[in-house]
């Protein structure tokens, strides 16, 4: 019994069994199934409290006459995968036969791709990053890259047809403000002949920029004036405005300094975006974008749904879908950020078709995508009802673990550094990789590193804040990324001592050999040898792994479906854990016999394959050994 929709088949077949027994029909979809609790016995729970009403009995009792019911002659056909039951007070406790949870290992084993779901037609455009092209990437950066690369991963597991893209915000005040410090402070200096990576060249002037301000403006601030105010007085303004106005007039020098410096930060981009594992299919420009934004406020103006007023300004009365009245286009004719997401919008669809547009943004934005929705769906575009706001809470970091190179903010390249120097302290420290050679080493500290990284910012609910500890991610011991690393390496070192040692009439390793060279991958155990017959009950530590092996395909679907690949990091760490526990309490490599130690095995080995599925989606890389 492989059946993906148990619990589905399971309150289908309780709701039939309340009927037989008490005479009164209930919808399948409000039995109450979940995962019976480690301390009973059974692996599937019914809450039979809401029947009693129509047994008039007790809710034990009533849990036992559906239990037997069940059990029965009538659901056997049904349900040949159910061998008992127990109640207590008012849940009834489902046991699966040891047979099903063999034909679940079994599915498992051959099945290099368990866990993913079949094609579901349905085209997902989904945006992250976002980032301005006038200083490097930072550490809030970092969590929107982790969480959009992950629940692209997640939702094209679940079997949506995914389409990665990037928005740059590459033109504006901002942008021209570290252009004017460049042609006041630059002297025609480039990130090549300083070696400065690209963004941080880029960046510097940004900085710059609003440290001259702050000097030009003190004469304003001297006779009362607020510090904006004081700083749109002062001559380094006046130059970044100027060149805006040029910019828009598309002045030729200005876009040749414009697109130059702009190339500086994509390439120090490209480089950061290489170190996280993070990529893009395709990069939208609001350059690009925001023309095709004013077409389509214009448009909405000539159908009425948008007014200009008097002072030339266009605006969007939202009033009667609870929002507020939105600026579109200024008097002066220049554009919103809203503008450019409706231009950005339309062109996707144009490029992709989708269904769903995904947009992985702070939760700051919660309004601004409330607002898209309703302009879009005025302007009659159909696609407005799969806009999909990927909300998300800020990064706090403990005081004084890190500083950036500006002082103020946590920079990408330097968190990333970090984290492989503190893999690397910590794993030598433990002193286990004498005979690994540098270029291994240093490929370990990486994977751990970006491993703890990635882990404890994607293991947190997206909604909720994050307190980041650098020290605390990096730990072999809980709810760490390295522990789940070091459980997979863990079964690995196991798998291959069973492979150097198994005899050659048990068959296992050269098929196992053959396997791992057809796939590319080691722990995939599709042994030609089909599993032993067991002489006995499978144990309750065999049973937790494999309970959780059956739960992967439905973690996959329920987690795609809240966008959350938190959930896909919690069932990994539960699953390293229950293994772990399996493995202190059961002998895997010296078992009592040949068939216990053929059993657990494949369990070993199909927890490592599904750790490596499971972590992949996160973008965390697996050691064969640490």
């Amino acid at each position: 019994m492989k059946n993906p929709n148990l619990e589905s088949l399971l309150q289908q077949a309780i709701a039939r069994a309340v009927e037989l027994c008490f005479g009164s029909a209930v919808d399948a979809a409000s039995v109450a199934i979940s995962h019976t609790p480690k301390e009973y016995r059974g692996q599937f729970t019914a809450v039979v409290f809401p029947f009693v009403r129509l047994s008039r009995k007790s809710p034990e009792e009533t849990g036992r006459l559906l239990g037997e019911q069940l059990l029965g002659e009538q659901f056997r056909a049904e349900l040949p995968f159910l061998s008992g039951f127990n109640t207590v007070k008012g849940f009834l406790n489902l046991e699966l036969s040891d047979s099903w949870w063999l034909d679940v290992l079994a599915s498992a084993l051959s099945n290099p791709d368990y866990g993913c779901g079949v094609a579901t037609g349905q085209v997902i455009v989904l945006e992250y990053c976002g980032p301005n092209t006038n200083k490097p990437l930072h550490l809030g950066h970092v969590r929107n890259m982790l969480l959009g690369w992950s629940t692209a991963e997640l939702l094209a597991a679940a079997g949506h047809e995914v389409h990665k893209v990037n928005i740059y915000n590459d033109r504006g005040i901002a942008i021209c403000k570290s252009m004017a410090a460049y042609l006041r402070v630059g002297q025609e200096q480039t990130p090549a002949s300083t070696g400065i990576k690209g963004d941080h060249f880029v960046g510097s002037f940004y900085v710059a920029f609003n440290r001259i301000a702050s000097e030009e403006c003190q004469p304003w601030l001297d006779q009362g004036m607020e510090r904006r105010e004081a700083e749109k007085q002062t001559p380094i303004y006046a130059q970044a405005h100027d060149l805006l106005l040029r910019w828009e007039a598309d002045d030729a020098e200005v876009r040749a300094l414009w697109s130059r410096m702009n190339g500086w930060v994509y390439e120090g981009f490209n480089k950061t975006y290489q170190a996280l594992g993070v990529d893009f299919e395709r990069d939208y420009l609001e350059s690009d974008t925001y023309l095709l934004g004013k077409t389509l406020v214009e448009e909405g103006v000539k159908i009425g749904v948008f007014k200009r007023y008097e002072d030339g300004s266009v605006r969007a009365d939202l009033t009667a879908e609870g929002l507020d009245e939105k600026l579109l286009l200024r008097s002066d004719g220049s554009s919103m950020y809203i503008t450019q997401d409706l231009g950005t919008a339309e062109l996707r669809f144009a490029d992709f078709h989708m269904d769903r547009s995904v947009y992985v943004v702070g939760s700051e934005q919660d309004y601004h995508f409330k607002v898209l929705e309703v302009l879009l769906r005025r302007l009659g575009r159909r696609y407005a009802a799969g806009i999909f706001h990927l909300s998300y809470g800020m990064v706090d970091l403990p005081s004084g673990k890190m500083k950036s190179r500006e002082g103020t903010t946590v920079d990408a390249d330097d968190l990333v550094a970090q984290m492989v120097q503190q893999a690397r302290e910590k794993t030598l420290a433990l002193g286990k990789i004498q005979d690994f050679d540098a270029e291994e080493a240093e490929a370990l500290f990486r994977t751990l590193g970006l491993g703890a990284l990635k882990y404890f910012i994607l293991k947190v609910d997206p909604r909720k804040r994050i307190l980041f500890n650098p020290e605390e991610s990096i730990e072999l011991q809980g709810n760490t990324g390295p522990f789940i690393q070091y459980t997979y390496a863990r079964i690995q070192s196991m798998l291959r001592k069973a492979d150097a040692a198994a005899p050659e009439n048990e068959g296992w390793a050269d098929s196992r050999v053959a396997s791992a060279e057809a796939k590319g991958q080691q722990d995939v155990a599709s042994w030609q040898a089909p599993l032993p017959p067991l002489a006995r009950p499978l144990e309750d530590p065999e049973l937790a792994v494999l309970a959780l092996i059956q739960r992967y395909p439905a973690v996959i679907q329920e987690a795609a479906a809240h966008y959350s690949p938190a959930e896909v990091a919690n069932f990994a760490y539960e699953l390293a854990k229950t293994f772990n526990q399996f493995y202190d309490k059961l002998s895997v490599l010296h078992a009592p016999d040949a068939s216990d130690r053929h059993l657990r095995l494949a369990i070993s080995a199909v927890t490592a394959a599904t750790l490596r599925n499971a972590l992949r989606i996160l973008g965390i890389a697996v050691p064969e050994r640490m």
